[in-house]
């Protein structure tokens, strides 16, 4: 199972939200080494009438059928036949490269820098030509960022800049010579970072839970519910002062109570009730199995002789392993009458 799988049954050793006092299981001061984002900043925009050129391209080819249906991509077996007509775009990764990049101090503002530079995104185009035969094209989106950002003094470990971005075609068409010209929406995220050594308070490792075999869990509500109803029903006694019929009900004094029971009736339409929903619990329990039966050996069993209520006046062949199970439940509806 997962860190975070229902069935964990030890949360405190893993992640997750803290509960109670987020002191409490530290239990020493570890050094990591990781990566820290000086700085950090987005930039969304929307790119109209971009031209971008294809320069590789590859067959889509679709196997399997229906739900199974995969696709992948093939060396191409003959060039696009024009018309071109374009489908979709959208980024193929999330790093990217940042060409021309430059870092200039500030003299007015010592902690900042102008950081300038051409962020490469790579795109994958999604054509077709006259013929109906899918492609999908390699191109890039460059887009050029002038911005601020905070950096770090210089040191013997040197802090780089990085970037991802994400991009998605929203229109495009085809120009000829390998060129579209596509209206992009763009957000690219620039970091300042650097590998470090930290000090952190710990909770210690890890406890790596077992791996949880993939499976439609489709019983586990129903394993989950007791083998056997509980023995408490339903405490009345704790309602008994919530309704109140204007006397003094239960008193051996003679009143104007009309709707007020004595004790031992009440006692005799508590277990009664109990009856009821012992019974109605049990017939819930079996009932999905008795539509599911299937017959090893012919034994007709009459719905109406069985459970003593007729059953749309049909009659089903059940194997001999059920026939407790029936005279179980056909015990419910007698108690329910």
């Amino acid at each position: 199972m997962s860190f975070y799988s229902y069935k964990n049954a030890n949360p405190g050793c893993c992640p997750g939200t803290i509960s109670g006092n987020a002191l409490e299981g530290l239990d020493e001061k570890v050094c990591i080494q990781v990566q820290r984002v000086y700085d950090s900043c987005l930039q969304q925009q929307q790119l109209t009438n971009v031209n971008v050129t294809v320069t590789s391209y590859a067959q889509v080819v679709t196997t399997g059928c229906c739900c199974n249906a995969e696709t992948e991509e093939v060396p191409p077996t003959t060039a696009p036949v024009p018309p071109i007509t374009f489908e979709s775009c959208r980024s193929s990764a999330m790093d990217v490269d940042i060409s021309n990049l430059s870092v200039e101090r500030l003299c007015d503002r010592p902690c900042f820098a102008r950081v300038r530079g051409a962020v490469q995104i790579p795109i994958d185009i999604l054509f077709t030509d006259s013929r109906c035969v899918e492609y999908i094209g390699k191109a890039v989106v460059t887009v050029n960022r002038d911005v601020l950002l905070a950096v770090p003094d210089d040191s013997i470990v040197p802090f780089n800049l990085e970037g991802m971005a994400s991009a998605v075609c929203v229109a495009g068409s085809y120009q000829g010579n390998n060129v579209f010209r596509l209206t992009v929406c763009v957000t690219i995220v620039l970091k300042v970072l650097a590998k470090v050594e930290i000090l952190v308070p710990s909770y210690g490792f890890c406890t790596i839970p077992p791996c949880e075999e993939f499976a439609d869990s489709v019983c586990d509500e129903f394993f989950s519910l007791p083998l056997f109803p509980p023995s408490t029903l339903c405490d009345e006694d704790n309602f008994q002062g919530t309704t109140n019929c204007g006397c003094n009900c239960g008193s051996t004094a003679g009143t104007n109570c009309g709707n007020c029971a004595s004790p031992a009736a009440t006692a005799d339409t508590k277990n009664a009730r109990g009856r009821r929903f012992s019974a109605f619990s049990l017939c819930s329990f079996a009932y999905p199995y008795i539509w599911k039966i299937k017959a090893h050996s012919p034994l007709w069993l009459s719905w109406k002789g069985a459970w003593g209520k007729p059953f749309f006046g049909r009659q089903r062949m059940v194997s001999p392993r059920f026939v407790y199970r029936h005279s179980l439940i056909s015990s419910c509806f007698s108690a329910e009458s």
